[in-house]
């Protein structure tokens, strides 16, 4: 009887146990990204008549906005995603100011996110469903630092936007852009089951173990640190400031932002008498 009673307490206690270190479970895992530059965009730039000095500082400055540090701070449930913050060069932000400010945040069991977007010295929310990838696990494996990963690849929509203006251009007139229609690109990551969550960096979730790698056309996204369990723990909190709207309505803001822009460009080039080509890269 005795026996008997020792082993429902033993069970209890370590289904409390396992209970806590679920809930109390996080980590916060440090992400470098990168980007190598598109062909055609390298034509682009080559064939216009900036001179070689400020295509190379354009290069250098377009490479090195592209080469961010963010972290990953999650639980078993939600996870916030946000850049590190450092000091920019007066010339750096002044050719390529950008908000550091921004949060997305998930959860991947209700499959929502949450984004704080500062764009046009607004503060947006978007809200949402998290898109879902239909993920194929591979065999293939290999180690990133100490952690053992499978290969995992799927098919995702990009959306790729080359904007060019040209004088008397046919698509300028219409306010057509380049390379506006979404496509399918291949993504292949890197995920380790030793780390059992389902989280990983940007809007990429759903495999059976913290995603440390991705890859997608010319952008990588690359682990450089873990660290689980940390003494200090991060509260993940949801966004709650900013203009409420859906992905789509917040694509739709920026578009007509954009054709603004657009517009403003294309009068202050009549007026100056211009002919240069502006070459708008994102």
């Amino acid at each position: 009887m005795i026996k008997i009673i020792l082993k429902i307490t033993i069970t209890i206690l370590l289904f409390v146990s396992n209970m806590v270190n679920a809930q109390s479970f996080q980590g916060k895992a440090t992400y470098q990204t990168k980007m190598k530059m598109d062909d055609g965009f390298k034509k682009r730039l080559d064939s216009s008549k900036m001179p070689d000095d400020r295509k190379t500082f354009m290069m250098k400055m377009i490479k090195k906005r592209m080469e961010r540090v963010y972290e990953l701070d999650f639980n078993k449930t939600t996870s916030t995603y946000k850049e590190q913050k450092k000091l920019d060069t007066p010339s750096e932000t002044k050719s390529f100011s950008r908000s550091s400010n921004d949060v997305l945040f998930k959860n991947t069991k209700e499959k929502i996110f949450t984004k704080k977007k500062e764009t046009f010295g607004k503060v947006f929310l978007i809200k949402d469903s998290l898109q879902k990838l239909d993920w194929k696990l591979e065999k293939e494996t290999k180690m990133i630092g100490k952690h053992l990963c499978f290969k995992a690849t799927a098919m995702k929509e990009v959306k790729v936007s080359f904007r060019r203006f040209k004088k008397s251009s046919k698509k300028e007139k219409e306010g057509e852009d380049e390379g506006k229609e979404p496509k399918l690109t291949k993504v292949t990551v890197w995920y380790s089951p030793e780390i059992p969550i389902n989280h990983g960096p940007g809007d990429y979730y759903g495999l059976p173990g913290l995603i440390l790698e991705v890859n997608a056309g010319n952008y990588q996204i690359l682990c450089t640190k873990i660290v689980l369990n940390p003494k200090e723990k991060t509260e993940i909190i949801e966004p709650k400031k900013g203009k409420k709207v859906t992905q789509k309505e917040y694509d739709k803001i920026m578009k007509k932002k954009m054709t603004e822009m657009r517009e403003r460009y294309k009068n202050n080039r009549k007026k100056g008498g211009s002919n240069r080509r502006h070459v708008r890269f994102n």
